[in-house]
């Protein structure tokens, strides 16, 4: 395996490499999981070559201790990710990834309204930054697939329209989302949990999942008011959003007749950590 930060570098390798083989790609922002090495051996075993970038983009996030909060450890992700076969890490230093006046400005991108809801409304620019240093790999890494977690299920959507609006010639795969077996979606944020905050967070999953037993017996709106009750009388557990919506659009639904593809999406804090899961309904 070898570890690359010059992108000109690594545009260098793949063009002299790639001829008739299919390249694999995986963006990741590094604090590597079971769920990232999950999407790894997929870009491994499904293509010739498997690329994987680490760099923690400083334009998606709007919370600036956030960012300099996010968990780093790039010798320990590389070490992961050579042990599942990943042939190239792109680990880019952010003043030489970006330009000053891309990382002044914010990108611009027409979302089709997918940037107005959920993560969207509470993260205003996110997905702008998502869509700025996803659209730049792909110009570099030039793969033919790349590999996305569904419990990022928002930019997911917003990724495939990327590729859509923006023409790349890449498919796009989701990936299911990789659980502990307590239940609790794995996230690099998880790491920033204390013990006895990772035996509170399970009770996200665990709510949402009983609710996808019941859901058909009552409306949508009393559905969405018992998940977040349920969640909230968890001491430690409070609730930024809960959105029932079409799975391709993600716009609400109010009748569960409105789509055949219906998806809940949450965020939850657990103390100061932000946590966002996922349940599918149908």
């Amino acid at each position: 395996m070898k570890i690359i930060t010059s992108a000109a570098e690594l545009k260098a390798i793949l063009a002299n490499e790639r001829a008739g083989k299919r390249v694999g790609f995986l963006p990741t922002m590094g604090a590597l999981h079971e769920g990232h090495l999950t999407l790894a051996r997929r870009a491994v075993s499904e293509n010739d070559i498997a690329v994987v970038s680490v760099f923690v983009n400083p334009t998606q996030f709007n919370n600036k201790t956030d960012l300099e909060t996010y968990p780093r450890d790039v010798e320990r992700d590389a070490r992961l990710l050579e042990s599942v076969g990943v042939k190239y890490v792109f680990t880019p230093i952010a003043e030489e990834f970006y330009t000053k006046e891309e990382m002044e400005q914010r990108f611009q991108f027409d979302f089709g309204g997918l940037d107005q809801v959920m993560e969207g409304k509470f993260r205003p620019g996110h997905f702008n930054g998502v869509v700025q240093v996803v659209s730049k790999l792909f110009q570099i890494v030039e793969p033919e697939r790349a590999y996305f977690g569904e419990k990022d299920f928002q930019q997911l959507a917003i990724i495939r329209r990327m590729v859509e609006v923006m023409k790349f010639n890449i498919e796009i795969i989701g990936c299911p989302i990789v659980r502990e077996a307590s239940g609790l979606a794995l996230s690099s944020r998880n790491a920033l949990l204390t013990d006895e905050q990772r035996k509170i967070a399970t009770n996200i999953h665990a709510v949402l999942a009983e609710s996808a037993t019941f859901y058909s017996q009552t409306t949508v709106g009393e559905l969405h008011d018992s998940v977040i009750a349920a969640i909230n009388r968890h001491e430690g557990l409070d609730v930024e959003y809960f959105d029932i919506v079409d799975g391709r659009t993600l716009k609400s639904i109010d009748s569960w007749n409105a789509s055949e593809d219906i998806v809940g999406c949450i965020t939850v804090y657990c103390g100061k950590v932000r946590l966002i899961d996922n349940i599918r309904y149908k």
